[in-house]
Order: structure tokens, then sequence, then C-alpha cells
């Protein structure tokens, strides 16, 4: 049985997807890997050292009914969510699995930077309308205050890199599929903390996130967002951890 299992999916990103391949064919061990195609593609897949599941969905499925069919498929003690537009520049996962020494914690997430080496806001404070309205004004991104050189307890972490406590992720259900795109890294982060999990950033790891964002002014992008948002506050608002008590 591997340490680790890897889940990428990809939505017609093939190229993108077996660059991130190759990056833990050629950095990483104990491994393995489910990967996903959401909608129908030629994948050139190559052979590879770790163990490679190919999932081809008959319908493209949310983000989180993705991520939840790929652990149905993991016997591995730590389950990794990995965006396909993830670059690796050495091996991430010794020192994420190593921050996981307390028992307690139950996702750990690398910093992320742009190719350019700049730092992401990948780490955030629980959304509320207010904050959402001072990041529309420019007052403020929500980004959470971080310690560069040690683990820093956070309020919540984005899914394009998240390694998972397999406990812990079957404990609280998964993703919610209730939500197809956006917020479903906000909303699993708030019930680890209340399941009693701890949400960590090992700001001294880092991935790259070389990023290839569809147009986002799609009306259906924008549905997609509204209505999670929604969700969210519905299930959360007036209801987030205060982690500040908790880690």
């Amino acid at each position: 049985m591997s340490d680790i299992c890897v889940s990428i999916v990809s939505h017609g990103q093939g190229k993108i997807a077996n660059l991130l391949l190759d990056d833990l064919d050629s950095r990483c061990s104990g491994l393995n890997v489910v990967l996903t195609e959401n909608i129908p593609e030629e994948l050139p897949i190559q052979d590879r050292q770790y163990p490679l599941l190919q999932i081809e969905n008959p319908a493209p499925k949310g983000f989180a009914a993705n991520q939840n069919q790929a652990f149905r498929h993991c016997d591995s003690g730590w389950f990794c969510v990995a965006n396909p537009d993830i670059r690796l520049q050495a091996d991430p996962f010794g020192r994420l699995k190593a921050a996981m020494g307390d028992p307690r914690v139950g996702l750990v997430a690398p910093l992320v930077v742009n190719p350019g080496g700049t730092i992401e806001d990948s780490a955030r404070y629980f959304p509320t309308p207010f904050s959402l309205l001072r990041k529309a004004l420019g007052k403020g991104d929500g980004r959470f205050p971080i310690d560069p050189k040690r683990p820093s307890a956070v309020d919540w972490t984005a899914g394009m890199f998240m390694l998972f406590r397999s406990e812990a992720f079957a404990d609280v259900g998964g993703f919610d599929e209730g939500f197809f795109l956006y917020y479903e890294d906000v909303d699993i982060c708030a019930r680890l903390w209340k399941a009693g999990w701890k949400v960590i950033l090992l700001p001294t790891v880092s991935v790259v996130h070389d990023a290839r964002r569809a147009s986002h002014t799609n009306p259906k992008y924008m549905r997609w967002h509204v209505s999670s948002m929604i969700r969210y506050f519905t299930k959360h608002l007036g209801r987030t951890p205060d982690i500040s008590r908790m880690a």
C-alpha cells in the first residue's frame, strides 16, 4: 500500500496534467495517483513508477464529487488533492506529513507561489458578508497572516493543493457535493475545525501554481460562484469556529 493517494482532475488539461505527473514521477515516491478525466480527452499517459488509476467520467462532475470519487479508491493514510496546473520543484510530502506529528492535524497545505515566486493568497480567514464587501472595495483580500518560519493554524486553505489525513477526510464525509465549484475548500476546512481537526499551513514548503484559468466573466461561473456563496453562508454564517481557541 502506498503512503499517499494523489487525486488530479483534468478538464481537458491533459498536457499540463502530464507535467504534474512528470513531477510526481521524478521527485516523489510512495504514491499512487487517481487521474480523473472530467470531460472526454486523449491523455498521453506514459509508464510511471507509481500505480496510476484513470477514471473517465461519463458526464462532468463538480470539484467535490470528483474528489470524493477519487477518495473511494484511496487505501492510503494520506489523501492529496492537487490541481493539474500545480508544479513541484521538490518533493513536498515528507515535510507536510511531518507537520502532522500532532494527531489532531487533519489537513496541511504548503505555501503556494506563482511562477514568478510571488506568494498567492491560499490561506484566508473565513469569509463573511462584511469581509467580502471590504474585498470588493479593495480594502483587504482576507489573507490570513502566517509566520514564514513555522507551521501556522489557519481558518481555511485553497483547494489547489491540500494534504488530508485520510481519517479526517472520512470523518467529515469528504467534500460537500452540493457545491459544484467554489467554496468547497472553505466549507471542508470549517467542518474539519468543527469536528476537532486542525488546518495547518506549512510555509517552509512550497508548490508552484501555474494558473491556466478559464474566463470567470462567463455567466456560468458567476452562477456557480453565487450559488456556492449562498450555500456556504446558509451552512456556516455566524457558526464558523474561532480557531484561536482551538489551535
